[in-house]
């Protein structure tokens, strides 16, 4: 990446960033020279010296006419990064005190990857008595971190995987690893507390989101709950070989929804399994 593009995206305008980019490869300099070195006008220059050091980008001896000096990059981005922190916290904490959540008993669509995983580790987070999943190995592992943390808590923790692993909280291992290579991606579904819950859908390789909802209404939560509830005991609980009804189970079955979803066939209305 261009080293001046890197921080105009760290909040630098464009001549702030060549000025402190010509620095690195040549300093002192007086704002004079830089400005010739960068193409700008001097006016320019030195108020974008002005808000360099402000930043905490350069330093200025003002012993024999004034020079600059850059901070070294890695103390500049220290700083960048602690500040950035601290700004965060405080409007983290001022929208709060805003903020009353609604429940409206509706079902929103999530739009990012990025945006299904902060979800689901606030609903982890916000947790308070059981939460339930059903984690494909890539959702498992960033999330893993945690459901231990809310197990550790004192929350009831509990639900399938698709691979053996060990962990803080009660894992049941699906034996579904064909289910893994079946499935067209790495799949997410969590209830937090018969509350609210989540089934998201993301890429095999995991960047980007193919189908994801989230909603807080009871009555759905109530029957996600179940569902997972009994998808758990049933893995838990069933020996391979022995489950009469293994056959009606999308770990076995190919129905037409399941043909469909992954892509093996285009079906019509009353196409036979």
């Amino acid at each position: 990446m261009d080293p001046a593009v890197a921080l105009a995206a760290l909040g630098f305008t464009e001549t702030e960033a060549l000025v402190y980019c010509e620095l690195l490869r040549a300093s002192p300099a007086s704002g004079y020279r830089l400005a010739q070195a960068i193409g700008k006008a001097p006016a320019n220059t030195y108020a974008a010296l002005a808000a360099l050091t402000q930043k905490g980008a350069v330093v200025v001896d003002d012993s024999a006419g004034k020079s600059f000096r850059p901070a070294p990059p890695g103390e500049l981005i220290a700083a960048l990064e602690r500040g950035y922190e601290a700004r965060a916290r405080a409007a983290g904490e001022a929208l709060e005190q805003l903020y009353t959540p609604p429940e409206d008993d509706r079902i929103y669509q999530l739009a990012t990857a990025a945006q299904a995983l902060e979800r689901a580790r606030a609903m982890i987070d916000g947790a308070r008595e059981i939460l339930l999943f059903d984690l494909f190995p890539h959702p498992l592992q960033l999330l893993k971190p945690n459901l231990e943390r809310a197990q550790a808590q004192g929350v009831r923790v509990a639900g399938v995987g698709y691979a053996p692993a060990e962990a803080g909280f009660t894992l049941v291992d699906s034996r579904g690893v064909a289910m893994v290579d079946r499935w067209p991606g790495q799949q997410l579904s969590l209830v937090a507390d018969a509350r609210e819950y989540m089934v998201a859908l993301l890429s095999p390789d995991a960047p980007r989101l193919l189908h994801g909802v989230w909603s807080d209404s009871a009555y759905l939560s109530a029957l996600q709950h179940n569902a997972l509830a009994s998808e758990i005991r049933l893995s838990a609980l069933a020996p391979e070989g022995e489950d009469a009804l293994a056959d009606i189970s999308l770990l076995r079955a190919r129905p037409a929804g399941l043909r469909r979803l992954v892509g093996d066939e285009p079906l019509q209305k009353g196409d036979a399994a």
